[in-house]
């Protein structure tokens, strides 16, 4: 093995004692425990931090454009915002703004 191998592998060992602690904290250590209130507070917005935060590089500094920002994702990123505050429901947001992702990638070539 040459020595990028040997370094993937020690950052992919790595990656996987942390994940493994960070969750052993949580289900091993304090799992049989009940949580106090205002940390099941902040759990609560977890998926809400997470999501955007995975989806604003695609959506901003998209690969596929080579990192500048175009129309037709800014335009399904806000439809998504806009349909979900308005409907508050998940499905309509993530179809509607596929929905207008790619009808705009038509339109638009």
């Amino acid at each position: 093995m040459n020595g990028d191998t040997v370094q993937l592998w020690i950052i992919i060992v790595g990656l996987a004692i942390g994940s493994f602690t960070l969750r052993f904290v949580f289900l091993g250590l304090i799992g049989d425990r009940p949580m106090p209130d205002w940390l099941l507070r902040h759990l609560r917005y977890t998926a809400v931090a997470i999501i955007p935060a995975m989806v604003a590089p695609a959506t901003v500094w998209p690969a596929a454009t080579g990192g500048t920002p175009d129309l037709a994702r800014l335009m399904a990123a806000a439809v998504t915002v806009v349909v979900g505050y308005v409907t508050k429901n998940l499905f309509a947001a993530i179809f509607s703004g596929a929905g207008t992702l790619y009808g705009l990638f038509y339109l638009l070539g």
